[in-house]
Formats: C-alpha cells, sequence, structure tokens
C-alpha cells in the first residue's frame, strides 16, 4: 500500500498558513500568533495529520528551510536603504549583538544558572539574542504608523543579528562550552576569517547570478534563481566551514543591490546611455528584472518562508515539553527578563545617545520601544540550540530555557506592540527619525 505522507504533510502545513492568514485578518492579530499555537495543537493533538517522523528527519528538514527563511527578508531590503542606514545597521546586527551576549555571558559571576560554564553563557545568551524574521515580519506587518527607516532597521537588524549571533555561537560559546576552555586570540581572528570570507563569497556568488538574471526575463525564472542562489550560498558556505547563514544573506542582498541600482540608473537616465566601467562590468544596460516582477519575486518569497516557518515550529512542538517548562519556569523568565533589559539598553543608543554619532541617527522613544520589542525569536533560536550535541549534560536545561524564551517572546513582544499600535498610535505612517 502506498504511503502518502508527503502529501498530507503538505496539505497540513498550507491549510495552516492559509487558516493562520484567515484568522488574523479577521481579528487583526499577527499571524504567527496563530501559526505557533495551530502547529502546536496539530501536532500533539491530531497526529495522523503530520505523518512524518520530524525528530528522525530534524537536520534534514532544519537545512531545508534555512534558505527560505531568510531569503524573503534578504530580498526586501534596498540598496538604497542599507546605504542610508549602514552605519545603524552595522551597529544593530553586529556591535549590539557582541555587547549583548559579553554583557549576559558577565552573568556568570553571579552564578544565575547554577553550574554553567562561562562558555556555556556566551552560549546560551547566543542563542538567545537571534530574532527571527518572520516572526518580526508577521507581526509588524499588521501594523500601520510605523516609519519606513524603522522597518529597514528592523528587517537589517533580523538578517545581520541571526548571522552574529550563528558566528558567534558555532565558533566561540559552542566550543568553549564543549572543551572548557578557549584561545580569546584564537576565537577573535576565527569569527573574523568567518565574516570576511562569508561575505567575500557572498558578494561572488551574488554577482554571479545577479548576471546569469540577465540571460532570462521570466519572473518565474527569476524566482528559482534566487531560490537556486539561496540554498547553493548556504551550502557553498558550509561545505567551506564558515558561515552558511551569512553567505547567504549576503549573496540575496548584493544580487538584489545590483538590481536596483540598474533599474535607478534606468529610471534616472530616462533612456540615455550610461558610459562607465563599472556599468559596463555589470552589463547595467542589460535588465536582469523589473520592479513588478521584483514584488511578486518578494511577495512568492515571503509564503515559501512561512511555509519553512510551520515546518520549524512544528519542530519546536516536537521539543516542547510543558513538565520541562515548570520545571524550568523560574529560569525561563529570568532568561527572558534579562535578554529583554539588555536588549532595551542596547536599543537606547538610538533613543537617547544617536546624536553623537550623526550616521546613527536618533529615533526617539517612540522607535526606541518599536526596537525594543520587535526582538522576537523563533526559528535559528530553535535551530541552534538543536545543534549543541546530544551528550551535553545541560541540554535538557538549554533547550526548556530557549523554547520558554521563544514563545515568550513571541507573545509578550507580540501582544505588547499589538496594544500599542491597536489603542493607542492612530496616526498615519510617518517618519519617526528625528533630525
Amino acid at each position: 500500500m502506498h504511503s502518502f505522507a508527503p502529501e498530507i504533510m503538505l496539505i497540513t502545513i498550507l491549510s495552516l498558513v492559509v487558516f493562520s492568514e484567515t484568522i488574523a485578518a479577521r481579528m487583526k492579530i499577527p499571524s504567527v500568533f496563530v501559526l505557533l499555537t495551530g502547529s502546536y495543537v496539530v501536532y500533539t493533538y491530531f497526529k495522523a495529520a503530520v505523518p512524518i517522523d520530524l525528530p528522525h528527519y530534524f537536520d534534514t528538514v532544519i537545512l531545508f528551510c534555512i534558505p527560505l527563511i531568510f531569503m524573503g527578508d534578504a530580498l526586501h531590503l534596498h540598496f538604497s536603504d542599507i546605504k542610508k542606514h549602514a552605519w545603524s545597521i552595522f551597529y544593530l546586527a553586529v556591535v549590539a549583538v557582541a555587547l549583548s551576549i559579553a554583557a549576559g555571558a558577565s552573568l556568570y559571576h553571579f552564578d544565575i544558572f547554577t553550574g554553567l560554564s562561562l562558555g556555556a553563557y556566551v552560549s546560551l545568551f547566543a542563542i538567545n539574542m537571534a530574532t527571527d524574521a518572520v516572526s518580526v515580519q508577521s507581526v509588524l506587518s499588521q501594523f500601520k504608523g510605523i516609519g519606513h527607516d524603522i522597518k529597514v532597521l528592523i528587517e537589517g537588524e533580523s538578517l545581520g543579528n541571526d548571522a552574529t549571533a550563528v558566528i558567534a555561537f558555532f565558533f566561540i560559546g559552542l566550543p568553549w562550552m564543549m572543551s572548557g576552555q578557549i584561545d580569546a586570540m584564537h576565537a577573535v581572528t576565527e569569527a573574523l576569517r568567518v565574516f570576511t570570507v562569508s561575505m567575500g563569497m557572498g558578494l561572488a556568488i551574488g554577482y554571479g547570478f545577479y548576471m546569469l538574471m540577465k540571460l532570462f526575463s521570466d519572473k518565474r525564472g527569476e524566482l528559482f534563481a534566487f531560490i537556486i542562489e539561496g540554498y547553493l550560498a548556504y551550502v557553498i558556505g558550509e561545505e567551506m566551514h564558515v558561515s552558511g547563514i551569512l553567505t547567504l544573506i549576503t549573496a540575496i542582498i548584493a544580487t538584489k543591490a545590483w538590481i536596483d541600482m540598474d533599474l535607478k540608473t534606468i529610471e534616472e537616465a530616462e533612456g540615455k546611455k550610461e558610459r562607465g566601467f563599472l556599468h559596463t562590468l555589470r552589463l547595467g544596460s542589460v535588465v536582469a528584472t523589473t520592479k513588478e516582477r521584483l514584488e511578486y519575486i518578494y511577495e512568492m518569497a515571503k509564503e515559501f518562508g512561512y511555509i519553512a516557518a510551520v515546518m520549524i515550529f512544528f519542530v519546536l512542538a516536537e521539543i516542547v515539553d510543558l513538565e520541562k517548562l515548570w520545571i524550568y519556569r523560574n529560569e525561563i523568565f529570568i532568561m527572558f527578563a534579562v535578554t529583554t533589559l539588555i536588549r532595551m539598553i542596547s536599543m537606547a543608543k538610538f533613543a537617547f545617545f544617536g546624536k553623537t554619532i550623526d550616521s546613527i541617527k536618533p529615533v526617539g522613544a517612540e522607535g526606541w520601544f518599536i526596537l525594543t520589542f520587535s526582538g522576537m525569536k523563533g526559528a535559528l533560536s530553535i535551530i541552534l540550540v538543536h545543534m549543541i550535541p546530544a551528550d551535553f549534560e545541560y541540554k535538557e536545561f538549554f533547550e526548556a530555557v530557549t523554547t520558554g524564551v521563544v514563545i515568550l517572546s513571541i507573545f509578550v513582544y507580540g501582544t505588547t506592540l499589538w496594544t500599542y499600535f491597536r489603542f493607542f498610535k492612530k496616526e498615519k505612517e510617518t517618519k519617526l527619525f528625528t533630525h
């Protein structure tokens, strides 16, 4: 007798996506609330709807979903926005994350989590400082009144933040945690190597696919090209023992940036020919795609991201153990409170101290509030905690705390933003940057 497990799984995933979007639209709540809750209910109480042994295929599911989760967010960033807010995004994605992990690890001296080594603290905070692109987009897409510049910062952070957290975890925290010691200079050098090589390969792959897309002019082919690019960049990055996620993000953003430059040049030139070395080098007169086709590509990529998110939420449902969550309830609330406080302090740079650096503009108290509570955790945190070796004695603790923080961040942060925009903020969208 034939097994229809793949078909049933696809029906379940697509049904959850459609159901969550419909309920969210009618109730005017973030769809991620319904997705997360629905995934847990279906996985726990309707086993027939998920006939695939997810724990057995966990690694396969994760590797399949990662490119889809990051691709949509990377495609949505415009080159002009990245150029305008480069230092702000760098601060959010690299400096703030590194300082946050260091601040969290410093709690080791207070022995808040008994038994954990300093390396374990670094790993724990690297895992729980990573934001989730799909959750953030799902929540913020429901609200009006968020300035474009704030959206750019949030999107840029949700991508770069993840890459930084991954590097901090795999190349510093995890080796330190498992071996009990680390060579600080070697760790810093290794992290810089990973950043440099990952971004270099990403730029090369991005340019290659940008040129490739000039050979055809079909929105479906262009969408598939971006998907292939995302998977290829991730695989090459991982095979080269650097950051597949950073390679993927850099490649997609690079391709999109060159496309944006071509479209802007064509608009400004109004049919006039531009003669320049860089323009000639990238065949600027040959259009890789159009704005209309890019919108289609982005919308489809976003839907693929939601499908991948459902798969990750099923995996989350598998590791959710209510009894263990209750046992570690104090540690979960402490971790959630500490990460929230650290985020509030790191985001204060934009609210109160931005004027000290012209390239990092202040956003005011409201912008600080939005940036603080847009730090929802999700898929990447679940992925990272799973990567901890099974023989690590505190893995159960890591899984319970991370699961609890992910759930709390989605519902508490999401509800806080929803309450603010639903009942307190009534203005139309305006820029929040103060000059």
